[in-house]
């Protein structure tokens, strides 16, 4: 696996982070440079697949929790889905950064 392979992959993970600063951002991110990268580096296509299926997964939750803060049992959920996502993100950077592959728990495998 080349440097740039590694990067790439470890690129998918990282651009989840795009959430902070525009809405969906979380999906988008991963979605863009999957789209671009995955048919010229093998790793990146399973790791933007990874990343994007747990974007996916993050946004659904935080749907249901947002609309069970109503009865405020979401707004503690709301802080776990952050603080487990925010963790989950960061180990997927470092591993990826080693050139090894990462796999969320807690995942849909929506795209396969």
């Amino acid at each position: 696996m080349t440097t740039d392979e590694k990067n790439w992959g470890m690129y998918c993970h990282l651009a989840a982070f795009a959430g902070l600063l525009i809405p969906f951002g979380n999906v988008i991110g991963p979605l863009v440079i999957w789209l671009l990268k995955k048919d010229e580096y093998p790793h990146v296509d399973m790791e933007g697949k990874e990343s994007l299926n747990f974007q996916i997964t993050v946004s659904i939750a935080v749907m249901v929790a947002g609309a069970l803060s109503v009865v405020l049992i979401g707004i503690p959920l709301l802080i776990a889905i952050v603080v487990f996502t925010l963790i989950f993100i960061i180990k997927a950077i470092m591993e990826t950064n080693e050139g090894r592959s990462y796999r969320y728990p807690y995942n849909l495998r929506l795209i396969k």
